[in-house]
């Protein structure tokens, strides 16, 4: 489990707004704006957001129980939760342990049908094209790939998936979350020289820069990190990574 370097530890909770496309409503959950002097006593007080990133579990159930022990006030699966659309009823069964925190999107390995299904029968948030606000950020998430040689159930044109990524060009600040990672990045690289992420995903990053990116798809890249611009950037893999906002 990959943690930012700016943890902590969640105390108390206050009623925050929560935005969906298609409408809005309250939750409660912790986040505060925190001190950025660690040395200061008062920051041990403070509160910051904590969302677990994970994608390609590939049904592994025994990794997802795993990340799912973590405590975090979101749980973001980033695509591939299964392979070839098998086993997505038990993945739902264990994702529903956290309930209306989890948020799924659809890998190339699932289309975004079968990910709405499960999420409509075991409480799950649907996340595919879609964004939420927490204070002053905005979460998006983007699921599918770019074209594979494997005609996969989920995969986007280029075209189509740079017109999904630019209902999210004025977000800001932004954490956006795709399947797809950018193309000719260490993020999409399967091996010296050869890259299979998405041009529309790397051209949205270089455009818009958002705060922080993160994806799946190429295993071979699980735990990559790199900065593309202002963009702090990660390949989360099932390893998974906990990201905490002030």
């Amino acid at each position: 489990m990959r943690q930012a370097a700016r943890g902590g530890l969640l105390a108390g909770r206050r009623t925050i707004e929560f935005r969906y496309d298609f409408g809005e409503f309250a939750v409660v959950l912790a986040h505060a704006r925190v001190c950025p002097t660690p040395s200061i006593p008062a920051c041990a007080t403070m509160q910051r957001l904590r969302l677990l990133i994970f994608s390609d579990i590939h049904n592994d159930w025994k990794t997802l129980d795993r990340l799912l022990s973590v405590e975090a006030d979101y749980y973001i699966a980033a695509g591939d939760q299964v392979t070839w659309s098998k086993g997505l009823e038990r993945c739902g069964e264990i994702l529903q342990t956290r309930g209306d925190r989890v948020y799924v999107l659809p890998g190339n390995h699932e289309s975004a049908g079968q990910v709405a299904g499960m999420c409509a029968r075991y409480g799950l948030h649907h996340f595919h094209e879609r964004h939420f606000q927490v204070g002053e950020w905005h979460i998006a998430g983007l699921g599918y790939s770019n074209p594979t040689p494997f005609n996969t159930p989920g995969e986007y044109s280029e075209p189509q998936l740079a017109d999904r990524l630019q209902r999210f060009a004025e977000l800001d600040p932004l954490v956006l979350v795709c399947h797809a990672p950018p193309y000719g990045t260490p993020l999409d690289q399967i091996r010296e020289g050869v890259h299979a992420g998405s041009t529309a995903v790397r051209d949205f990053i270089e455009k818009c820069q958002p705060g922080y990116f993160f994806c799946g798809h190429i295993h071979e890249a699980e735990g990559v990190s790199t900065q593309l611009g202002r963009t702090r950037a990660w390949n989360v893999g099932k390893a998974g990574y906990l990201l905490e906002l002030e």
